[in-house]
């Protein structure tokens, strides 16, 4: 708990320091609306084996939306508001669940897309988005494992194949929503996309 906590504390630092210098005024009021559609989105669980489970996380549009720094920044506050508005994931959870959903999800999500969006060019955008979304279902699911193995909660030949066989999964469903989403901003409201996406 203390080191979760610890290294959630030193990237929300981070996050606060560098959105602060490429924060725009577009992205103000946009922070705002992701932070609610994902707060909604994340509050449908999906129960999984080893007593623990699974939801949308959002990471990856939001990284994708608002830039790295700013999605880490809304992501940790959606989390923290479900904390204490509704116990989601309670009190001794918050840092791990900061580092993992608010810190290395969006983070992780960010550079595979960027990476991607490189490679397959501007027609491959859509599909970058989906790699993205899945993969940070994917990570912030190998983060957990590993912090319940090392925390000695679960063993880990019983929480791996649980937890990574079952985000893999949500994994889709979040890439498929992400790219809906930004199929339709795409489509509806192109000038609140950054050129990158």
């Amino acid at each position: 708990m203390a080191v979760t906590t610890t290294a959630s504390v030193g990237g929300l630092g981070v996050a606060v320091k560098m959105a602060g210098r490429h924060l725009g005024e577009r992205q103000i009021p946009l922070m705002g609306m992701m932070g609610a559609f994902i707060f909604v989105a994340q509050m449908l669980n999906f129960p999984v084996m080893g007593g623990t489970s699974g939801h949308l996380i959002g990471a990856a549009l939001a990284a994708i939306m608002l830039g790295p720094w700013a999605a880490v920044l809304v992501m940790s506050l959606v989390i923290i508001a479900q904390c204490l508005i509704f116990q989601d994931g309670g009190l001794l959870a918050l840092g791990a669940n900061i580092l993992n959903m608010g810190i290395i999800a969006p983070l992780g999500a960010y550079l595979v897309y960027r990476f991607l969006a490189k490679v397959l060019g501007g027609r491959g955008r859509l599909a970058a988005g989906f790699v993205a979304a899945w993969f940070s279902v994917l990570i912030a699911a190998v983060a957990t494992v590993l912090e319940l193995t090392a925390s000695g909660t679960v063993p880990f030949g019983v929480v791996l194949p649980a937890m990574v066989g079952v985000h893999a999964l949500i994994g889709i469903g979040e890439g498929l929503a992400t790219v809906a989403v930004l199929g339709l901003v795409r489509v509806a409201r192109r000038d609140l996309l950054p050129e990158r996406a």
